[in-house]
């Protein structure tokens, strides 16, 4: 298991460099630069100085260098713990990333709880009531969540609430506590605004992971053990949740640790752009269309780890939960 573990991060480390190096070439491909457009911006607002200031900014971001030595001086940096300097921001951009991880964490772990406070109940229940009512119900609901998008849910919502309700919702704070120091009121705030967000990038995750769970469920409880434990005379109920669910659910835990580290990065960028919530995904979008190339350029290298840890994780998760997998 050890040696399992240490070849797992070495493919990791390899991953990230060559991830980094993709991501890097790819920002560039545009033409010009983000002082491109900044150098028309200030000859827009006539500074004559404007040439001069754009020279000093090339020189201080190392863009007067050649593309490999600035990826070298940025990889250089980045395994310091140095991720560089916005372009757009002026500033660290672990300072930036910073500022928002937090609210990013929390918006992804409230979805999370709710997507799997209500799937895998609903999913064993759509499995055990097979072609029932309640069944029919919920697999309409779940195909109409899978083809909802998060984004166009989050406008419908906006448009419900200001012009229905007369209420504001985007936003993770009232304007008093924008920009409080955290006190218990601004905690208080934000778990008040937090639900709207959290339920609306739930809903796609919450339709799929019923849909998956019923098949899976509907598969194990014809499994010969499923069979025997009933032969045995133990209680339907106990038969599923103890026996049935227990195997079913691997393949949720492997998409839980798969998918729930990314979105404490940067979760649903489209839902947190409607609802103009001070996460890193809007931020990340921002940086690729501004050519914010260090921004960027870390966002999606902790994206990509995130992504590879969780996976990680979950393959140990698997392999501590059902004994098969530990025998292969």
């Amino acid at each position: 298991m050890l040696s399992y573990i240490a070849r797992r991060l070495l493919y990791m480390v390899v991953m990230v460099i060559l991830v980094s190096f993709v991501s890097f070439l790819i920002i560039e491909l545009p033409p010009g630069d983000y002082l491109t457009v900044k150098l028309q911006q200030l000859q827009a607002r006539g500074d004559l100085s404007a040439q001069q200031r754009i020279a000093e900014y090339r020189a201080r971001y190392k863009l007067d260098k050649p593309i490999l030595a600035r990826y070298w001086y940025w990889v250089t940096s980045f395994a310091k713990g140095d991720f560089g300097e916005s372009f757009e921001f002026e500033r660290p951009v672990k300072e930036i990333i910073g500022q928002r991880a937090l609210m990013s964490a929390v918006l992804a772990l409230a979805s999370i709880t709710i997507v799997w406070c209500l799937a895998i109940p609903i999913g064993v229940y759509s499995a055990t009531h097979q072609y029932s009512l309640g069944d029919q119900i919920v697999t309409t609901i779940s195909f109409l969540g899978l083809g909802m998008p998060g984004f166009l849910l989050a406008l419908l919502v906006l448009f419900f609430t200001m012009m229905v309700l007369k209420i504001e919702v985007g936003g993770l704070f009232s304007r008093e506590f924008q920009d409080a120091p955290w006190s218990w009121g601004r905690v208080v705030d934000l778990l008040k605004h937090l639900w709207i967000p959290a339920l609306i990038s739930s809903v796609t995750g919450t339709a799929g992971l019923v849909r998956i769970m019923r098949g899976n469920l509907l598969e194990t409880l014809g499994q010969p053990f499923v069979e025997a434990a009933r032969a045995r005379g133990l209680k339907q109920g106990q038969v599923t949740w103890k026996h049935a669910v227990r195997v079913a659910i691997n393949p949720l835990v492997v998409i839980l640790t798969s998918e729930a580290l990314p979105s404490i990065v940067a979760g649903d960028a489209l839902v947190a752009t409607v609802l103009n919530l001070p996460t890193v995904g809007p931020l990340f979008v921002r940086a690729l269309t501004s050519q914010d190339m260090y921004l960027a350029g870390t966002v999606l290298v902790f994206i990509v780890l995130m992504t590879m840890i969780g996976t990680l994780i979950g393959d140990l998760t698997l392999a501590a939960l059902d004994p098969r997998i530990r025998l292969e």
